[in-house]
């Protein structure tokens, strides 16, 4: 029996059909899952945990360039952070920076990491820049008031204690050298300690953003106990909105100004959260490396922008020190954007700089 060639290529025509048919199924099934990988890419990740005794809060837009997925970036962040804390945490007794402040050797450089070496390298600018309000080797005395690693205190110290610990401090006495593409850093008296909380967790921060960059994420924002760096849009797309703190004293918080970050970092210094009080005055956690007291001045937070996190954070706690005055003062000579909230009577007025006047109406 002869089959009709008509017929054969009828089938023919059904088989190259079905095939297409499958082809089609097939590439839309891939269509489908790559336009779905793009949209969980572009999706904001969001990102938390703990470090530095604070916590942390990172977000970002992921994007076709992001290669690899947000628990990988997560463990990677974690190893960075855990990273810093190994070089400059004063309450890991093994630390880099706990090791140098254990010597009790003089005038002997110590090899130093180059990370250890940039924040005591920038440290020690900002203090020229703060007239010496920032001193990371007040640490001695803020350990006497009780606001470091030593048990915290109830009551004053003497003045008797305060005087001889004023003698182990001043940026003066401790010196950083380069030789050959490494670090050194030396102390010239045996009880020097570095503390270097008032710019280290804003190194940190820079260092998630640096990371993150270079994974190619494009929109993100990274805060760590209060220090932030942002860069892009946020799910909005708009500039990551920031709010710069109502200072209360019931535990509450507000906003006092909000603030799109554009590329920028913003660190925030107060006395109205960390203090401790005798015979109804308030001691605050701030203090002043050139008499050895808490500061006592009217100013009660100032809100300071910087391209780099470590540089704001260490600018808010040496303007802080500073005082509403000449905190304004070394502001508008440096041109620095900063924003200071200040006790007035029973309430609070506030104050800005060109700068941050500036960046207020871009």
């Amino acid at each position: 029996m002869q089959i009709s060639h008509l017929f054969v290529r009828g089938l023919a025509f059904v088989a190259i059909a079905l095939t297409l048919s499958a082809c089609d199924q097939k590439a839309a099934s891939q269509q489908a899952e790559t336009q779905q990988a793009v949209a969980a890419k572009n999706e904001i990740v969001a990102l938390s945990g703990k470090t530095m005794g604070t916590t942390y809060h990172i977000k970002y837009w992921g994007n076709n360039e992001v290669s690899i997925t947000s628990q990988q970036a997560h463990e990677q962040i974690e190893s960075i952070l855990k990273a810093v804390n190994a070089k400059m945490s004063t309450y890991i007794q093994d630390s880099e920076i706990s090791r140098f402040n254990q010597n009790t050797q003089t005038n002997t450089p110590i090899e130093i990491s180059a990370d250890f070496a940039l924040v005591v390298k920038e440290a020690m600018r900002l203090n020229q820049v703060t007239q010496g309000a920032l001193d990371v080797t007040v640490g001695p005395v803020v350990n006497l008031w009780g606001f470091g690693p030593e048990k915290r205190v109830e009551k004053q110290p003497t003045q008797e204690q305060i005087t001889e610990r004023q003698a182990w401090v001043g940026i003066d006495k401790l010196s950083l050298t380069e030789e050959s593409g490494k670090f050194f850093l030396a102390k010239s008296v045996p009880q020097l300690y570095v503390d270097l909380s008032s710019i280290a967790k804003g190194f940190g921060v820079d260092q998630v953003a640096d990371y993150l960059e270079s994974i190619h994420v494009q929109n993100y924002m990274v805060e760590i106990g209060g220090e932030i760096r942002a860069k892009g849009k946020n799910a909005e797309n708009k500039l990551w909105q920031i709010a710069i703190e109502r200072p209360t004293f019931d535990g509450k918080q507000a906003a006092q100004q909000i603030i799109g970050l554009n590329n920028m970092a913003m660190a925030t210094s107060g006395d109205y959260r960390n203090y401790f009080e005798q015979d109804g005055v308030r001691f605050s956690h701030e203090i002043d490396p050139k008499t050895g007291y808490p500061i006592q001045h009217a100013l009660a937070s100032i809100t300071v922008l910087a391209p780099s996190s470590m540089t704001a954070d260490g600018l808010s706690t040496g303007l802080f020190v500073l005082g509403e005055e000449k905190a304004l003062a070394v502001a508008e000579r440096e041109n620095l954007p900063i924003f200071m909230i200040i006790k007035d009577g029973k309430g609070y007025r506030t104050e800005m700089s060109s700068a941050f006047k500036q960046f207020l109406a871009q």
